[in-house]
């Protein structure tokens, strides 16, 4: 190709490779299904070849889109990132995503001694259970759970997910709570999560039965639900130091369950040094640090 085809094609094309659907990049890009599919069709036939397998009700991304989309969706990325370094006016705001347990938890009770430490940023948490796409914009980092490997993404390990068995002191009373054997017999949020499954097997204990339960979408709602005389849960001891101190609640067996995964601090690889990140980078290092003494040593080692 002598000139590079037109920037609207290319990025009809980068929305549809990534949904791998014509309707939701329309949706996202603010524009007709037909104007997505026309305007593929014209990069198409700008390159020659399909870059979309058509089949009855749904379209997916044919060889060449696949080797195609990597280096359009870099591209992209390294384009938002050039012009959030230039956002003079967007300096001094520091936009985080977490998800609901931890930036409702952990974060928040430690957040304002950032905004203590450096009182020129302003700090807006947003708490989200879904994956941010850092193309969009808006956000400058996240703490993401998993594996700690993302294309473009740089990633900080923080600490282990880890769980164990957290409840009232009044539950435990009221169910003469004594041995990890007995939790099989009382209402647990959750009930069939294979965590709880990972979990008895620590403590030598055959998978429960399946049964029905309450589920809920985060440690949140289920600290609520316990305080509300319901219930126990498998929740990150961690997130409730605070409340375990106090005897608000009680985590009655030591053994945890680590599922694998981690917390990490995640942001486009094209924004490290940018001063709002490095500052909070640094300190959320610290804070985890400090934290260090409290909880067994197996959370902070960073998986394989």
């Amino acid at each position: 190709m002598d000139r590079l085809p037109p920037l609207s094609a290319i990025r009809a094309f980068e929305a549809a490779g990534r949904h791998e659907n014509f309707s939701r990049a329309a949706d996202e890009l603010g524009l007709t299904q037909a104007a997505v599919s026309y305007q593929i069709k014209q990069l198409e036939d700008r390159v020659g070849r399909p870059l979309f397998v058509r089949e009855k009700g749904r379209v997916r991304l044919s060889e060449a889109g696949r080797r195609l989309l990597p280096a359009i969706t870099s591209g992209f990325s390294g384009i938002a990132d050039a012009f959030s370094a230039l956002r003079e006016e967007d300096d001094d705001v520091l936009a985080i995503n977490t998800a609901v347990s931890l930036g409702g938890t952990w974060l928040s009770a430690r957040i304002g001694r950032f905004q203590v430490r450096y009182p020129d940023l302003a700090v807006r948490i947003s708490l989200d259970n879904e994956l941010i796409d850092f193309n969009r914009g808006g956000i400058d980092a996240v703490i993401r759970m998993g594996g700690g490997r993302w294309d473009g993404l740089r990633s900080d390990f923080l600490f282990r997910q880890h769980f164990a068995p957290i409840c009232t002191p009044a539950f435990i009373e009221a169910n003469d709570i004594k041995e990890p054997a007995d939790l099989l017999r009382v209402e647990r949020l959750a009930p069939n999560d294979t965590m709880w499954a990972g979990w008895f097997a620590n403590v030598g204990i055959g998978a429960p039965e399946p049964r029905q339960g309450i589920v809920l979408d985060s440690q949140l709602q289920e600290a609520a639900s316990m305080l509300g005389g319901f219930g126990i849960a498998l929740m990150s001891p961690l997130f409730w130091a605070a409340d375990i101190a106090s005897g608000r609640l009680v985590q009655p067996f030591d053994t945890l369950y680590l599922p694998g995964t981690a917390h990490w601090l995640v942001h486009p690889a094209g924004r490290g040094g940018v001063r709002k990140i490095e500052r909070f980078r640094e300190w959320l290092h610290e804070e985890v640090a400090a934290d260090r003494a409290s909880m067994p040593l197996d959370i902070w080692e960073r998986p394989e």
